[in-house]
């Protein structure tokens, strides 16, 4: 049996205390900003807060963010988050983030199948959405890779160094979706 959110190289778990420092590092990393929605720092305290008072439950939190690990040393190497759930509709929007150092070497896409796996499997949403820049084509490959389709687009909707930007809607609906 597959053992739920574990793939061949990375698996997802849930935040622990000792991800503080990944944790200040994601958020204040000002080049990713942009896309989603920060505009000033978090400070340790603030991060620590967050870890300590999230209640590791979707339906409490409305958001989950999960670690991205990869298994052959154990190292993290970012984020993945679903973030703005409905449970009455079954949705929420998805973010991911890989540290600088591990791009482009396939675990956004694991980690991202992981997840969509998890989220109709486990969870039983009726699907996930994401935005994304559309002068980010590395992102909307990863999406789409991983069975999103562009179903929207939003005029200048990120102001990106003083310019606006288009974002593209990018949906995966359930999977062979059934009435439930």
């Amino acid at each position: 049996m597959k053992a739920l959110l574990e793939g061949p190289r990375v698996r997802l778990r849930a935040l622990e205390p000792e991800d503080l420092s990944i944790m200040y590092t994601i958020e204040n990393d000002t080049t990713t900003w942009d896309v989603c929605n920060l505009n000033v720092p978090y400070s340790y305290h603030v991060l620590k807060q967050y870890i300590t008072d999230t209640q590791y439950d979707l339906y409490a939190d409305k958001q989950l963010r999960l670690m991205i690990v990869r298994l052959s040393d154990g190292a993290v190497i970012g984020a993945i988050d679903l973030s703005n759930f409905e449970p009455f509709h079954s949705r929420a929007e998805v973010g991911i983030v890989i540290l600088e150092t591990y791009r482009g070497e396939g675990y956004a896409t694991e980690a991202l199948r992981l997840l969509c796996e998890y989220a109709f499997d486990f969870l039983n949403m009726n699907q996930l959405c994401a935005h994304v820049s559309m002068q980010n084509s590395r992102s909307m490959q990863l999406f789409q890779s991983c069975g999103f389709v562009q179903c929207g687009l939003l005029k200048q909707w990120w102001k990106v160094q003083g310019e606006y930007q288009d974002v593209l809607i990018m949906q995966q609906l359930r999977p062979n979706k059934r009435k439930i």
